[in-house]
């Protein structure tokens, strides 16, 4: 059995409303709104040798899903911007690093705060703010050379996908599809039609064109959504968002997934199928390309 007493939670810099600790020593309370419900927001934000990678689509999609649950926003981009140089490099001085020489992950969560347990939105509620920061994990060049598997499902999940929320049971159940295969994603469909993965986008590349499911309440849009195009259009990529039935992604050139921490990487088994001819595709090797260099220059 896994367990993580208090003594075993690394000690590494987070910050609670208003306050500078550690993950062991930083509490809530029981009746915090996202301990009871999930009734939270998060954002991951990238940094890349010390600088947060496209702040300001975080700090956008941030106010976008604070205002699909009426929560207010508790600072502004400035502050958080503040916050986030000031953990990076609290997380830094942690490791006997700089933090120029560090990647790494900072996650703020933000919940509606502390009330009686009660489903009605409790009016004039103080936020709940937590923010930390951990190294971010890259996949190796060996994985990127290889691809990864994944399997497929249902998307079982609600219809505000668009929300980032704390609320992740069913991405939690979604994810564990392919972790009890040992695949790195579950690929979801709703109603027939390619939706997103349990913690990623998804995107199926045929012809050369490079596809993905529409910007909408049935799925997350990920920061790599404005990336991905940006780059397809620097490179003369065709690029397009529409709804992609599942015998098109099944029968996909190429499929990649997208996120923070995966930035764009190529699926090369589907259900222990191949896809395409079972390596990483000529458009992937293109984008990660293009990803690397927009890290440097951001």
């Amino acid at each position: 059995m896994n367990t993580m007493s208090d003594t075993s939670i690394p000690s590494l810099p987070c910050y609670l409303n208003g306050e500078f600790s550690t993950l062991r020593d930083a509490k809530v309370s029981v009746l915090d709104r996202g301990f009871i419900f999930g009734d939270g927001v998060y954002e991951v934000v990238p940094a890349y040798n010390g600088k947060p990678f496209r702040f300001a689509e975080h700090m956008a999609r941030l106010d976008r899903s604070l205002a699909e649950l009426r929560i207010t926003n508790p600072k502004t981009h400035a502050q958080w911007h503040a916050l986030v140089i000031k953990l990076i490099a609290a997380y830094a001085h942690s490791t006997g690093a700089t933090a120029e020489n560090t990647n790494q992950m900072v996650y703020i969560q933000i919940t509606r705060g502390v009330a009686m347990r009660d489903h009605v939105m409790p009016p004039g509620l103080t936020p709940t703010v937590f923010a930390t920061s951990n190294r971010m994990a890259i996949y190796s060049e060996a994985d990127r050379a290889k691809g990864v598997a994944c399997v497929t499902a249902d998307d079982f999940r609600w219809e505000k996908a668009h929300i980032k929320t704390t609320s992740l049971a069913a991405a939690v159940l979604a994810r564990q599809l392919s972790a009890d295969e040992g695949a790195v994603e579950t690929v979801m469909f709703r109603d027939g039609f390619l939706s997103e993965a349990a913690a990623s986008n998804v995107w199926v590349i045929k012809d050369g064109v490079v596809m993905g499911a529409p910007r909408d309440n049935l799925v997350l849009e990920g920061i790599r959504y404005g990336l991905i195009e940006q780059l397809c259009r620097d490179a003369g990529i065709g690029f397009e968002l529409r709804r992609i039935p599942r015998d098109e992604v099944l029968a996909a050139d190429e499929i990649l997934l997208s996120s923070a921490t995966k930035e764009v990487l190529p699926v090369t088994l589907l259900d222990g199928r191949p896809v395409g001819n079972g390596q990483p595709g000529p458009i992937y090797q293109q984008l990660h390309a293009l990803y690397q260099r927009a890290k440097q220059t951001s």
